[in-house]
């Protein structure tokens, strides 16, 4: 049965007019590190905050939080429920989320940039990218069930490690649990779909934005393109990303170019020239003029800061 949703709970009471919009879990800046990944437990940072983490949203990133033990209220979108141990919550980017856990809750949380679960998605099908409300999958005792435990479990201690091949197995064991929770979803019933307002939809406008940037930054193609192939106007663009992220269209488009390039220069040896290229520059100066003004310094004093 689908899960019901209450009306508004404690848990809520006191949350500012503005929901906080973080860009990592529980940060505000931008990524540090070119890494797309990040892997921690329930206690690790809800220990922190009296295991109470307020309502806030993310931009870019999809989380899955796998409630292994113990319980947790959650309020999604201004609903509010119980999750139950043995329970997968997905989160796509920009749903309001909080919770209050329990202080037996125990489990993993892991935070997906949308480059890369666009390239799993595409790798190993499912619907993912499209999801604009959040899903709950409740775990019974089968063998694919057991797997998806083990491989929450495998993915936690690989990122804690720095063996040779760490980010291929990382990847890896994330594309083995969306494929299993996507052959889940197709016969099960416990999706929590939230009505459409009209906020969800300058959400979904905004998230097929995201999608397009996703496939088409390397060509450079113009806010104008963009937004028509939304069938909206420019300023209409800048102003739901405004809205949703709090950031222009272009500083959006200019910072999935710098997350590449950062990747590029720290897990690849290729010259600055052929990043430059690969990224859609046809003039390798003007990629690190642009890179010193989004960055702070010159590609190469990226890399050389980075160990590489």
């Amino acid at each position: 049965m689908p899960a019901k949703f209450k009306p508004k709970h404690p848990l809520t009471d006191n949350v500012p007019a503005a929901i906080p919009v973080f860009q990592l879990y529980g940060e505000t800046e931008q990524w540090p590190t070119p890494d797309l990944l990040h892997c921690e437990s329930i206690a690790e940072r809800s220990r922190l905050h009296n295991w109470q983490i307020k309502p806030h949203q993310h931009h870019g990133l999809f989380q899955l939080l796998f409630l292994r033990e113990g319980s947790a209220e959650i309020e999604l979108d201004g609903a509010d429920q119980m999750l139950e141990a043995g329970s997968i919550l997905l989160i796509p980017q920009l749903c309001i989320h909080g919770f209050r856990f329990a202080q037996d809750a125990r489990g993993h949380v892991v935070m997906v940039a949308y480059p890369l679960l666009h390239k799993l998605v595409q790798q190993a099908a499912g619907g993912w990218l499209a999801l604009t409300s959040p899903v709950i999958h409740r775990l019974g005792r089968s063998a694919s069930e057991d797997y998806l435990r083990a491989s929450f479990a495998a993915l936690d201690q690989e990122y804690k490690s720095s063996a040779p091949g760490r980010q291929l197995l990382l990847e890896n064991l994330l594309a083995v649990i969306l494929l299993l929770l996507g052959r889940q979803a197709s016969d099960q019933t416990s999706q929590n779909v939230m009505p459409l307002t009209q906020e969800r939809r300058g959400n979904q406008h905004y998230n097929k934005f995201a999608q397009l940037l996703e496939q088409h930054f390397t060509a450079h193609q113009s806010l104008d393109w963009y937004a028509s192939q939304l069938d909206i106007s420019p300023p209409h663009l800048n102003l739901l990303c405004r809205q949703v992220v709090g950031k222009t269209a272009l500083s959006l488009v200019h910072e999935r170019l710098i997350l590449e390039a950062k990747r590029n220069l720290v897990y690849s040896s290729m010259s600055i020239a052929l990043v430059a290229d690969r990224l859609g520059f046809v003039d390798p100066a003007y990629f690190t003029r642009f890179f010193k003004r989004e960055v702070g310094v010159s590609p190469l004093h990226f890399r050389r800061s980075a160990g590489t």
